[in-house]
């Protein structure tokens, strides 16, 4: 369905469970979960059907970005990191959603970062998995070098350096199987998932050139887990490094997944849950 955010505004959003569910003589209220997805230009279609598997203790909320997947068209200049933050503020105002807990994946871990440091006090909880907090092209250059030799460094540097479809294509054959330690070929959630090349493009030469969110970080004020592979080469565990020391030390906790790369769940589904379950039931 399409949830009407702010005047000719649409988001596309499904939600997954009860949010009230029976226990004994009385009704007890979940928590939700809202995720943000990666990208930019892709859709929430990477966590299904994984994310699944945790409604049984939260309500979960998918949701397209603003001008993203099945969310109505926005002029790219609309789809800045301040006005992403705030569009999830925005949803919950209109779902009825209190301090919910807030998940960013890739790229949206960049748009929690920055609701982190707009609106502190919203979040029961957030979780930042395989993010960075800027640009970064060194590091990710030499990740890609580390796992696919020169070769893989050269069309990295190409495609983010110079993002068009001809440099986007080679990058997606050479450089995306890297993303993952286990699933390289057979990742079916990317072949389900709509993607609008205009939009990453537009970021890449735009406002990821300039990003910069550690500083605003400190202004937490609710726990925060970070979520890491250690061989992921487009947000490099050093990033994530940096993010957990740029967090109040009484709010963060940190999971290094070893053999793992960009979305950790996707490499140890397992172990991953596990983590971000105990996160959540935490009191």
């Amino acid at each position: 369905m399409k949830i009407l955010i702010e005047s000719n505004v649409r988001l596309f959003v499904d939600i997954e469970g009860i949010s009230l569910a029976p226990d004994k003589s009385v009704m007890r209220e979940k928590p939700t979960l809202i995720l943000l997805h990666g990208g930019p230009g892709y859709d929430h279609s990477s966590f299904k059907p994984a994310f699944s598997q945790l409604s049984d203790i939260v309500q979960i909320v998918y949701y397209d970005h603003r001008g993203h997947g099945r969310s109505d068209s926005r002029p790219i200049k609309e789809l800045t990191l301040d006005i992403l933050a705030d569009d999830i503020v925005k949803l919950c105002d209109t779902l009825g959603i209190i301090k919910p807990i807030v998940l960013g994946q890739s790229f949206g871990g960049f748009v929690a970062q920055r609701y982190i440091e707009r609106h502190p006090n919203h979040p029961l909880k957030v979780i930042l998995s395989s993010t960075s907090h800027n640009f970064g092209l060194d590091r990710k250059l030499a990740k890609f070098e580390q796992l696919g030799g020169l070769e893989a460094r050269i069309v990295a540097e190409k495609f983010w350096t110079n993002p068009n479809e001809l440099t986007y294509n080679a990058y997606q054959v050479l450089c995306r199987p890297f993303y993952s330690a286990v699933i390289s070929t057979n990742n079916q959630s990317s072949l389900r998932s709509t993607f609008k090349s205009k939009i990453l493009f537009k970021w890449i030469n735009g406002e990821y050139q300039n990003m910069s969110l550690l500083s605003g970080l400190s202004r937490a004020q609710c726990a925060v887990l970070v979520l890491a592979g250690e061989l992921d080469p487009v947000c490099p565990i050093d990033d994530s490094r940096d993010i957990v020391k740029a967090l109040p030390e009484q709010f963060v906790q940190f999971e290094e997944f070893q053999n793992c790369g960009h979305g950790v769940w996707r490499d140890k589904p397992n172990k991953a849950f596990v983590r971000i379950r105990k996160f959540i039931l935490e009191d």
